[in-house]
């Protein structure tokens, strides 16, 4: 059902999926969904400045945002890499990728992160970690859709972690998406928006060992199905030092930073604090 559903979404324009998405998303937000109660608790977690009118904005239109992101899936899995850069309508900090150091790209859950290989992957190699769905048959169906082409898929294990440094090595790009819990092992606990976090280890420990180059890199979704911005920033770890939580609480600085830049498009329906928090249903 999942895949068909995604195929449709793959004949729809980009204006008009992301008006279906928008639909999905509100009916996301007018039900008592799991989705609008994960988000909820975590914009109070990560912004409790906000009133009560603001909060509940932000749940709206980040939900809206969450119906984007899947339906737009769909289009973007179906179509090649040089249709899916047909979307994008301004590149900045492209020359950062010119540095002569080794790059790994930082790409935080935020926006359309699912655009940002396959358009690196239309002119170069770049491998993309990714962790597994317990659903096979679903797992299967992304694997087949995301490792095409100039683009591999890197699972989030010991052998993902050997096929990364591979492509280290060699000079080509790695992505790494690490604003998600790693499970008992690999990360250590960190401040993420002044509340401890589990966090991932692996980007600083990869840079740090290759001296590799931290970009931050997203895609900005752009109002009314107009397209994507993609945008590379520098990231400045100290890596001289070998105070790893120093590093981590840095990378996830930038991260936080970036989602006050965006908090709309940020994926709050994510159980980020679930090592620390109880999700409870109120």
């Amino acid at each position: 059902m999942t895949g068909l559903f995604l195929s449709l979404c793959s004949i729809l324009p980009l204006k008009t999926n992301h008006l279906l998405g928008s639909f999905i998303g509100k009916l996301l937000f007018i039900f008592n969904t799991n989705a609008k109660r994960v988000t909820s608790q975590n914009i109070q977690i990560c912004l409790p400045h906000l009133s009560s009118i603001e909060k509940d904005l932000l749940v709206k239109k980040s939900l809206v945002e969450t119906g984007k992101n899947l339906t737009e899936s769909g289009l973007i899995w179906n179509q090649d890499f040089s249709e899916n850069s047909k979307y994008i309508r301004n590149i900045n900090g492209s020359d950062l990728l010119e540095s002569s150091k080794k790059t790994i790209l930082l790409v935080p859950h935020i926006g359309c992160w699912e655009i940002t290989g396959r358009v690196l992957a239309d002119s170069r190699k770049v491998t993309f970690m990714f962790k597994p769905l317990r659903n096979q048959k679903q797992n299967n169906y992304l694997f087949k859709r995301r490792n095409q082409g100039n683009l591999s898929m890197a699972t989030a294990d010991k052998a993902g972690v050997l096929q990364i440094q591979r492509t280290l090595k060699n000079g080509d790009l790695v992505g790494i998406l690490p604003d998600q819990d790693p499970g008992e092992e690999g990360g250590i606990l960190a401040p993420f928006f002044n509340k401890e976090v589990n966090t991932m280890t692996l980007l600083v420990r990869l840079a740090k060992k290759h001296n590799a180059q931290v970009l931050m890199f997203w895609a900005n979704r752009l109002d009314n199905g107009k397209g994507y911005d993609l945008n590379y920033e520098s990231l400045d770890i100290n890596f001289d030092s070998d105070d790893i939580l120093q590093q981590v609480t840095t990378m996830n600085i930038a991260i936080e930073n970036l989602i006050k830049r965006l908090p709309e498009q940020y994926m709050w329906s994510y159980r980020r604090f679930k090592s620390t928090h109880s999700y409870n249903k109120p």
